[in-house]
């Protein structure tokens, strides 16, 4: 295994992390290792640092992959920083239960539990991973599928959160039809770039959300139309969508309204300004006013489903959706890579190579 820059230096502090409780510990070997990024608190990208550890062990359900490529999601970020505070419980209180961050995951199968019977060793496959910032990490097997045919390794790990997420709001929620007209906010994201395609998939006239340097990236996703938020407001009237899939997070249901039709749906999957407690202020009061409306306000809540990867992968290998990768970092450039989605900086998915 090839020793990366920052790897030497960190080598004690991580012998030391794996003996933490106390209990004597197995000698470290380049074989039982692993590099991974690494947190120890909650906080900005400084928390996040290149480390060698233990590999994960795996569940009699669960497969250990080689990860060769992981996407960077919001969620992620979340995680990072401890926000919204409710999570905290489940996540951790002072800091991560599981120190290695990453969520989005492509790899080839290297070991599987007892239990497992949808994947054999050697295959290539994708979904939702425990810790996939790093070279090797576990997955359940029925949150993973067998990697779209021709989709690289890096196309493959940018699909699982945010395509189902698009996914998921625009059927399981949302109900798109053929002939109907969807707005998409955060057009240009990681999720609006897969709600567009998924939408004009779907035979809906698709209107995009986005800011001016990112019009043409939008327009070649398939959107119809086009609004660029710094100069226009898709809630002036001119127009009304039957279906909106909110992805920026910080629209005013007031505004959400305005721009839906008598009897439209509006799905809410951002929450980046919901509060620091719940993150999901927002979400919240839309659910509690939509039983007095005819219009439809509503959420989406995440899942981790084989199906729904399915689902994406016939998309893919169809060619009417194509992850849209924006910027590709390597292992020890994730807190780059994390600064540059923090600024608002990225088109499309952002994927690390490992």
């Amino acid at each position: 295994m090839h020793q990366q820059p920052g790897e030497a230096a960190v080598m004690g502090t991580e012998r030391q992390h794996t003996a933490i409780s106390g209990e004597e510990v197995p000698p470290v070997t380049a074989e039982s290792t692993m590099r991974a990024i690494v947190q120890d608190r909650y906080g900005s990208a400084e928390v996040l640092r290149l480390a060698r550890i233990a590999r994960p062990e795996i569940g009699d359900h669960d497969v250990l992959l080689r990860v060769h490529a992981a996407g960077l999601d919001r969620g992620t970020w979340h995680l990072m920083t401890g926000q919204p505070y409710l999570m905290r419980p489940v996540a951790g209180l002072r800091g991560p239960r599981n120190p290695v961050p990453g969520l989005d995951v492509a790899g080839t199968v290297v070991a599987a539990g007892p239990g497992v019977t949808r994947f054999s060793v050697g295959d290539e496959v994708f979904g939702f991973g425990r810790g996939t910032f790093a070279d090797y990490a576990a997955a359940h097997e029925d949150k993973l599928a067998i990697k779209p045919a021709g989709a690289s390794f890096e196309q493959a790990a940018v699909v699982p959160v945010s395509g189902v997420t698009a996914l998921r709001a625009l059927t399981d929620v949302g109900h798109v039809t053929a002939g109907q007209k969807v707005l998409v906010t955060g057009a240009s994201g990681g999720v609006g770039s897969y709600a567009v395609q998924l939408a004009s998939a779907y035979g809906a006239e698709v209107t995009g959300v986005c800011s001016t340097a990112k019009l043409d990236l939008v327009r070649s996703l398939g959107a119809s139309h086009v609004i660029d938020y710094t100069r226009d407001d898709f809630a002036d009237g001119a127009h009304r969508y039957d279906l909106i899939i909110d992805i920026a997070g910080n629209t005013g249901l007031s505004r959400l309204r305005r721009a839906l039709t008598a009897a439209g749906t509006a799905v809410l999957t951002g929450g980046e300004d919901g509060g620091k407690w719940t993150g999901m202020d927002r979400q919240f009061r839309a659910l509690a006013l939509s039983p007095f409306l005819r219009q439809r306000l509503t959420m989406l809540t995440p899942q981790q489903r084989s199906s729904d990867l399915d689902r994406l992968t016939g998309f893919i290998e169809a060619g009417t959706v194509i992850p849209s990768i924006g910027a590709t970092y390597s292992l020890d450039q994730v807190p780059e890579a994390m600064r540059h989605l923090e600024a608002g900086k990225a088109r499309g998915k952002v994927v690390i190579t490992i």
